[in-house]
């Protein structure tokens, strides 16, 4: 069985460039907590079944697939509709992050989970990597990455754990401030790490 890496970090942060970083250098499987969300209510799946049962049909689209907009409409000013679509959602997607993990064949697996920390997930990993910037970065890529506001993207991280969280719940850290280029050795410093690690896993 693979070690589990749990990769985390805010928004803009840069979580997506370090697992891709070391999927490309390395051939290191990385499972995405929002690829999964994705896919636990995708057409015909049991999770977008339980919500056309619940909310109705109106948050379907004619090709029967899930209508986000109108499902965050729904959810947006109904806390209780908030939190029945959790109860629902996240034991689908911590079940799947963790049948993901155990499929794993690489010696040691990236489970990326942006909000691991908001919601203690740090549990279905051996080890934090947290992918760490100032909040001015955050701002800077966020805005420009997805074309928004300052003041919302002021919103999101106040929303999320504070950069603090995240670093007491942290084994490893990448300082992300700086370019892409900079990040390749110390992906590949931590990967022998890691390496070593899941070997000494492997003969306990």
């Amino acid at each position: 069985m693979s070690l589990v890496i749990g990769l985390t970090g805010g928004i803009g942060s840069g979580k997506t460039t370090v697992a891709n970083l070391f999927a490309e250098m390395h051939h290191i499987d990385i499972i995405d907590a929002d690829i999964i969300a994705r896919d636990v209510v995708e057409k015909g799946s049991v999770g977008l079944n339980k919500i056309s049962q619940h909310f109705g049909t109106e948050v379907l689209l004619p090709s029967g697939e899930l209508d986000r907009a109108k499902l965050r409409e729904r959810i947006f000013s109904n806390p209780e509709e908030k939190t029945w679509l959790n109860n629902l959602l996240h034991p689908l997607i911590r079940t799947e992050m963790v049948n993901q993990t155990q499929q794993a064949t690489s010696p040691y697996c990236l489970l990326v989970i942006p909000l691991m920390v908001e919601n203690n997930l740090q549990s279905l990993a051996e080890r934090i990597l947290v992918v760490d910037v100032s909040e001015e970065t955050q701002i800077a890529r966020t805005t420009q990455r997805d074309n928004v506001s300052d003041e919302q993207v002021k919103n999101i991280l106040k929303a999320q754990a504070s950069r603090q969280q995240r670093l007491d719940s942290a084994h490893d850290v990448i300082c992300n401030d700086g370019k892409n280029m900079e990040l390749k050795p110390i992906i590949s410093t931590l990967h022998y790490k890691y390496l070593e690690l899941s070997q000494q896993l492997q003969t306990q």
